[in-house]
C-alpha cells in the first residue's frame, strides 16, 4: 500500500517548490505526494484515497471559494484518523484558535520551514510503518 500525503494550496508554484523540497523523498518512493488547486478538489481526492494510506494533508487556509477552514471540518468527518496540517501566511493566534477549534493537527506560516515539515512527515511514516 502507498503511503499518500496530500497538499491543497490555490498557488500555482506551490507543487513546483514541494516537488524540488522533497524529490529525494518521491525518488526513493517513500510516498507519494498530490496537489489539490481548491478545497473541493481536495475533498473528491480524499474520498477516492481508500486504495492508498493517507498520513497526512496539508492545506493553505485562504483561497478562494471554499477556505481551507471551511473544508477541514469535512475532511475531519470523512477521514477522522488523517492529520490536518494547515499553512498560512498569517500566523495570528485567532487563525491559530480557528484551525485547532475546527480539528486541525497544527499550523505551519509561511514560508513554510521545510525542515521542520519533514520532522513531521517523518514521524507520519514512522507510525504508519
Amino acid at each position: 500500500m502507498s503511503v499518500y500525503i496530500l497538499v491543497v494550496d490555490d498557488e500555482p508554484d506551490v507543487e513546483a517548490l514541494f516537488r524540488q523540497q522533497f524529490r529525494r523523498d518521491l525518488r526513493a518512493e517513500r510516498f507519494i505526494m498530490d496537489f489539490a488547486s481548491s478545497a473541493p478538489d481536495a475533498l473528491v481526492r480524499v474520498g477516492e484515497t481508500r486504495e492508498h494510506s493517507l498520513i497526512l494533508i496539508l492545506s493553505d487556509i485562504n483561497m478562494p471559494g471554499m477556505t481551507g477552514l471551511e473544508m477541514l471540518p469535512k475532511v475531519k468527518e470523512m477521514r477522522p484518523d488523517v492529520p490536518v496540517i494547515m499553512i498560512t501566511a498569517y500566523g495570528d493566534a485567532d487563525t491559530r484558535r480557528k484551525a485547532l477549534e475546527r480539528g486541525a493537527e497544527g499550523l505551519l506560516t509561511k514560508p513554510i520551514d521545510f525542515g521542520q515539515l519533514r520532522q513531521e512527515i517523518d514521524a507520519r511514516l514512522g507510525q504508519a510503518a
